[in-house]
């Protein structure tokens, strides 16, 4: 992905977010390319974590959960 200094200024955010989905953004400057943001190195994503969570999918077989909306509704009826 490329950008320039100004959409850096503006947009960080969305850029950032870009970057912590993996892409690299390049910044220029009147067009010549000047820097380079890359993920850093390590960091895991959420989708790798999903993969090799032992936490993830805990719920998937649980019978109460079959129905979300009307579990977390039972759960909040007392408090509504």
């Amino acid at each position: 992905m490329n950008t320039t200094a100004k959409n850096l200024r503006i947009h960080t955010r969305e850029i950032l977010e870009a970057v912590e989905r993996g892409q690299e953004v390049v910044i220029t400057v009147r067009g010549k390319p000047r820097a380079k943001i890359v993920p850093v190195r390590g960091r895991r994503t959420a989708a790798k974590t999903k993969k090799t969570s032992p936490l993830f999918g805990i719920w998937k077989d649980h019978a109460e959960t079959r129905n979300v909306l009307e579990y977390v509704n039972r759960l909040r009826s007392g408090r509504f």
